[in-house]
Parts: structure tokens; C-alpha cells; sequence
């Protein structure tokens, strides 16, 4: 199989989510993998969309390295695109299409890699490929495979192919979405001291959390938690007082604050006030330098991690945030072909000498990585 080719088949499969509609390309993978000798397992998330795992050479002897990414895109945008997102047409070294970077050149080559690591010496421990439905709305696949008491099993490293252009990270900051409300009593706005204006509520409680430092040291590989305000709503009519409003926050955390310790100083401050409501909660994954499998990314991708220059984690979620705790908090990086600037773009794109490359960065860490326990 063509690396690049794959790729442009998984493009035309249209899974842009909402709604999603995973179902048709996981079944597609599915194929090919056990036309290779591996198990394929289909979990149900809702209609018409699945989540995936794969297992070949799995043993005793050792935990499989597994290799993780999801199965949907995100909607197209507002704006007219000058190809077709789901052709996957090629110009010079650019292959375009919805999904093309984030992240259907990384599902491509790891199926590829899954494959041709049993062409010689089979890894110690097998390979497992998990690939998730609705993970641009909050890793919710992922999540849902984790709460259905699903056996995930061991895992003696983690790679989660998001796009990096085949940057090998260590670490990402987690993730609580917050959905906030205040509650007043409605009035006519031409007496407004008989309501009670719950736009005024909202206003006073997103000054604070524009003021917000959270009670937390810096973590060396994440640096400080941040905090955004990012849709706010509130009121019917111009003429009334409002009697309800509001606004997401979005709290990225570290290592060094949980989001549990962070909901509970951002509670402290809004008071009963303002009412949270959970929606996405997701913790901070991040794997040390000193670790033998990132010593060997080191080596394989010829990285200095321990430079105080280089960059060591990305600015957004994966689920990494499901899997790595779930499996036993194995080392993990994130590393993979797309271009991360063009993740969720008009006209999006990713380079085929970044998909062939990344095919050959897999298939070295899966061989090398295999030979040994490390």
C-alpha cells in the first residue's frame, strides 16, 4: 500500500463531525487490517459511529506499543474552499482535503507501519491500534470506550499521531470546559431595581476570571495553566431585565494543577453566584525526558529534549488525555505528519514528504522500540 494514496482514500470518507458518521471509514480500516492478520474489534459510540481497536503479536512477554488516533473531522467553515474537501487532490507536495492534516495522513501511516512492522522480526508485545470516533468535540469517543468498562489491556509506550510535522512531543496541557450560569429576575428595564439582572452577574464574574492567576507553580514542560472566556448569551428582549445568562470557560491545566484543584479555586472565587456545569474534563499528560522510550525518540528523531530551547508540548488536547492514564500512564508522544497551522483551515493541506516521512519515523520506533523491553 501507497502511504499517500491511503491517505486520499481515507479523504473521501466524509466525517466531518457533527455528525460525525465514523462508521464507514473505521470499517474500511478495519478491512485491511485483518486482511493482515490483526483482530479488529468495533465498539458502538451512537449511530453510525464506531470506535476501533486492533491488535496483532500481542504476548505475555511484554505490553504491545500502541499507536492512537481519531476518526473524525472537523466542519468545512463558512468559507468556499478551492478544491474539493474530500477528493484529496495533490499539487506539488501538497495533499488537500478535510482531515488531510488533522488527521487522516497520520491514521494512514500508522495502519502502514502497523502492518510492515510484522514484515521481518516482529516487535516484542505486538502492536495495538486504537482510533476513536468524536475526538474534536472533547475526546468523547475516547472517553465512552473508557466508561463502557472496555479491557484497553497494557501498553508499553503510546504514540498519538495529531499533527506535529513529525515534531515528536512529550506533553499537552488538559482541558476542563466549563459551561456557566447566572440566575436573576426579570423585570420592564424601565424599573429595573425590581429585577434582579443576571447579565450583571455574569459581567462581574467574567472580570474576576479575566483577573484569575491560579495558586500554582510553573510546570517545567507546560508552563502555567490559562484560562478564556470564550461565548457569552443572556437576555430575550432589549427592553427586560434578563433573568438568566451564560458563558463557557475553558481552563487548560498542567501537571502541576489537576482540574479538580482548578474548579475548586475558580468555585472559590465566583461563589454561589454562578453555577458550573462540566463539560469536558480532561487532565494534563506529560512523560519525563529521562525515560528510556523518550531517549530513544531522542535518538531516532535526533532531538535534544533536555535543551532548554526545544519545544516540549503542544498547545492542544489529544486522547492521550483518555488512554495515557488508562494505560497505566505509559510514555507517550504525540508525533505526526500534519501541518498543526493548517489543522481546522480552508483549503487544508499537509505535505506528502511529511506522510512518507512519518511513515518511516513509525515503523523505526515500533522496530526499534520492540526489540528490547525498554
Amino acid at each position: 500500500m501507497d502511504v499517500v494514496s491511503l491517505t486520499q482514500e481515507f479523504i473521501k470518507f466524509n466525517t466531518v463531525n457533527p455528525p460525525g458518521n465514523e462508521e464507514g471509514l473505521a470499517r474500511y480500516i478495519g478491512s485491511i487490517l485483518v486482511k493482515h492478520g490483526f483482530k479488529v474489534e468495533y465498539q458502538k459510540y451512537a449511530k453510525h459511529r464506531l470506535n476501533l481497536v486492533a491488535t496483532k503479536g500481542l504476548s505475555k512477554e511484554s505490553p504491545p506499543i500502541v499507536l492512537s488516533g481519531h476518526l473524525d473531522v472537523v466542519p468545512l467553515g463558512a468559507e468556499k474552499w478551492s478544491v474539493n474537501p474530500f477528493e484529496g487532490e495533490i499539487k506539488n507536495d501538497k495533499l488537500y482535503g478535510r482531515g488531510s492534516t488533522d488527521m487522516k495522513a497520520g491514521l494512514a501511516a500508522i495502519i502502514i507501519a502497523a502492518i510492515d512492522s510484522f514484515a521481518e522480526e516482529p516487535p516484542i508485545g505486538g502492536v495495538k491500534v486504537v482510533f476513536t470516533a468524536d475526538e474534536e468535540l472533547g475526546c468523547k469517543g475516547a472517553k465512552y470506550l473508557f466508561d463502557s468498562g472496555y479491557d484497553i489491556g497494557a501498553a508499553c509506550a503510546i504514540i498519538i499521531g495529531e499533527p506535529t510535522s513529525n515534531v515528536p512531543y512529550i506533553a499537552h496541557k488538559g482541558g476542563l470546559y466549563l459551561n456557566a450560569k447566572t440566575i436573576g429576575r426579570t423585570a420592564h428595564s424601565s424599573m429595573p431595581e425590581l429585577g434582579d439582572n443576571a447579565i450583571y452577574k455574569a459581567a462581574s464574574a467574567i472580570c474576576q476570571i479575566e483577573n484569575l492567576k491560579f495558586d500554582v507553580e510553573n510546570d517545567d514542560t507546560l508552563g502555567f495553566p490559562t484560562i478564556n472566556v470564550g461565548v457569552v448569551k443572556g437576555g430575550l428582549n432589549l427592553n427586560s431585565v434578563p433573568d438568566k445568562a451564560e458563558f463557557t470557560i475553558d481552563i487548560r491545566s498542567t501537571t502541576k494543577l489537576s482540574n479538580k484543584i482548578a474548579l475548586q479555586q475558580l468555585s472559590n472565587i465566583l461563589g454561589n453566584q454562578v453555577i458550573l456545569e462540566k463539560l469536558v474534563d480532561l487532565n494534563a499528560v506529560s512523560t519525563s525526558v529521562n525515560h528510556p522510550f523518550i531517549q530513544l525518540i531522542s535518538d531516532i528523531c535526533a532531538i535534544d529534549y533536555k535543551s532548554g530551547s526545544i519545544k516540549k508540548s503542544v498547545p492542544y488536547l489529544t486522547d492521550a488525555s483518555v488512554l495515557t492514564p488508562w494505560l497505566g500512564n505509559a510514555p507517550t508522544i504525540i508525533l505526526g505528519p500534519g501541518e498543526p497551522e493548517m489543522a481546522h483551515k480552508i483549503d487544508e493541506y499537509c505535505y506528502i514528504s511529511k506522510i512518507r516521512e512519518a511513515l518511516v519515523l513509525y515503523k523505526e520506533i515500533i522496530k526499534k522500540n520492540g526489540k528490547k523491553r525498554l
